[in-house]
């Protein structure tokens, strides 16, 4: 895991898989750590029901302030909830490295955060068609360095009934836009719910990284592998990003052709970012 600290939004952004366990939980917190997830999310909202939210948060309070404790970001319930208040002042721990807002809805609201605790990363979770619509705002509001989308409640927010993950194009489309318009980095995707079918996951995974997205949400330990890998250029692709710049540089500058395709400058940037991203991550298999 990425040993985050406020302030430091490079890592914060680098992490491709975020790896949810419940705030109730405690016993599970360091098997989380341990299970090469990029980011954990220690989740006070959608994993904990009503009556264990307090009990959730002292816990995770004292496993703050423990010895083994490690950089986590915390999924605190939404701005709309009695929990909210509690949760904010959980936040000013220097162990929590970033917030999740979960229902992010309001730029104002992220505002308010980010006012409170100086230095902390802020993730907005897109979960409505409110959400979708000031998606831009989100993106620009302050210590917001990447948006995430939860696409179950997504869809049922929107009334989708057996959608498709095909169907969410559009919608995805946007937070992918919104993301680059703001400047900030390439957002986070929602969770595979299939835990056993690591052929669906693959795919998901490959067709958010397709459409531009950075990173996905993660629901069990076994899906980090499968994600990172995903995300990482392949061998064939870093291979290829190679001959492309060999190609580039013998030519002088000039348009050449390569495997009876033109190389250009948009062709030449994209190889450059495939080595530039197997040189931090290594190439999958």
């Amino acid at each position: 895991m990425h040993r985050w600290c406020r302030g430091c939004a490079v890592e914060a952004m680098a992490a491709r898989t975020y790896l949810f366990v419940p705030a109730d939980r405690p016993e599970r917190y360091s098997k989380a750590l341990a299970a090469g997830a990029d980011a954990v999310i220690v989740d006070l909202e959608d994993a904990v029901a009503p009556p264990a939210k307090s009990q959730a948060r002292d816990a995770l309070a004292e496993w703050l302030a423990s010895a083994g404790a490690a950089p986590v970001v915390v999924r605190i319930n939404g701005a709309d909830s009695a929990w909210f208040t509690d949760d904010l002042a959980l936040l000013r721990h220097p162990n929590v490295a970033a917030v999740m807002l979960p229902k992010a809805e309001s730029a104002a609201a992220v505002g308010a955060i980010a006012a409170r605790h100086q230095g902390l990363t802020v993730l907005p979770l897109i979960e409505s068609a409110a959400g979708l619509a000031q998606a831009r705002a989100l993106a620009a509001a302050p210590a917001v360095v990447r948006l995430a989308f939860g696409s179950i409640d997504f869809q049922i927010d929107l009334g989708l009934r057996d959608a498709e993950e095909d169907d969410l194009l559009p919608w995805r489309a946007e937070i992918v836009l919104a993301s680059r318009l703001a400047g900030i980095e390439a957002p986070i995707d929602g969770v595979t719910v299939a835990l056993d079918d690591a052929a669906r996951l693959q795919a998901d995974t490959l067709r958010a990284r397709r459409l531009g997205f950075g990173a996905k949400l993660c629901i069990h330990p076994k899906q980090v592998a499968v994600v990172q890998a995903a995300f990482a250029p392949s061998a064939a692709e870093c291979a290829w990003a190679q001959r492309v710049l060999e190609a580039a540089a013998r030519s002088g500058g000039a348009a050449v052709a390569l495997d009876g395709k033109m190389v250009d400058k948009p062709v030449i940037l994209r190889a450059e970012a495939i080595l530039r991203e197997a040189a931090a991550t290594g190439p999958s298999g």
